[in-house]
C-alpha cells in the first residue's frame, strides 16, 4: 500500500469506514400505549419500577400517598431530586411498586426508577441527569457475615481468662 495519510478524514477515506456520513440518530422515546414511561430502579436490595406520564405531580407509592409512605421529609426529598435537577417538577404522576431492604433503600430505588423513566419519556434529559449520579446504580450492599465472627468484621469479646 502506496497511499499515505495525512490527517484522520485521509485515513477514514482510505479504510473504507464512512465517518461523517452517518450522524448518530436521535433517540426515541419509550412510551407505551397509556403515555406512560417506565423505568427500574435498584438500591441495596429494593427494585422499584415506576412509571410516568404527564400529570398534575401526584406521587403514588405502592398505592399509598407519598407522604404517606414516606414518612421523613428526607425520604421524600431524594425521590424528587431527578425531577428537581430537570426542571419538571409537578408536570409528572408518578406511580410506583417497591420492594425488598428498608425506607431509604427504597427511596433510592424510586430515585434511580424515576430518573430512568424521564430519560425513556424525554431522551434529552440524560445529559442533565448523568452528572449528578442519578443514571447510576448504587452498587453498595450489606456485607455477608463470616463464620467466627460476630458480624461481617465484628470480632467476638475477647477474654484472656
Amino acid at each position: 500500500m502506496t497511499d499515505t495519510a495525512n490527517s484522520l478524514q485521509d485515513l477514514g477515506a482510505m479504510s473504507g469506514t464512512p465517518e461523517a456520513e452517518a450522524p448518530a440518530a436521535p433517540v426515541e422515546p419509550k412510551i407505551d400505549a397509556q403515555g406512560r414511561a417506565y423505568g427500574t430502579g435498584r438500591r441495596k436490595e429494593a427494585v422499584a419500577r415506576v412509571w410516568i406520564k404527564p400529570g398534575s405531580g401526584k406521587v403514588t407509592i405502592n398505592g399509598r400517598d407519598q407522604e404517606q409512605y414516606f414518612a421523613r421529609p428526607v425520604l421524600r426529598m431524594v425521590i424528587a431530586q431527578p425531577l428537581v435537577e430537570a426542571g419538571r417538577e409537578g408536570e409528572f404522576d408518578i406511580v410506583a411498586t417497591v420492594k425488598g431492604s428498608g425506607l431509604s433503600g427504597q427511596a433510592g430505588a424510586v430515585r434511580h426508577g424515576l430518573s430512568r423513566a424521564l430519560v425513556n419519556y424525554e431522551p434529552g434529559l440524560r445529559a442533565v441527569l448523568k452528572p449528578f449520579g442519578f443514571m447510576t446504580r448504587d452498587p453498595r450492599v450489606v456485607e455477608r457475615k463470616k463464620y467466627g465472627k460476630a458480624k461481617a468484621r465484628r470480632s467476638f469479646q475477647f477474654s484472656k481468662r
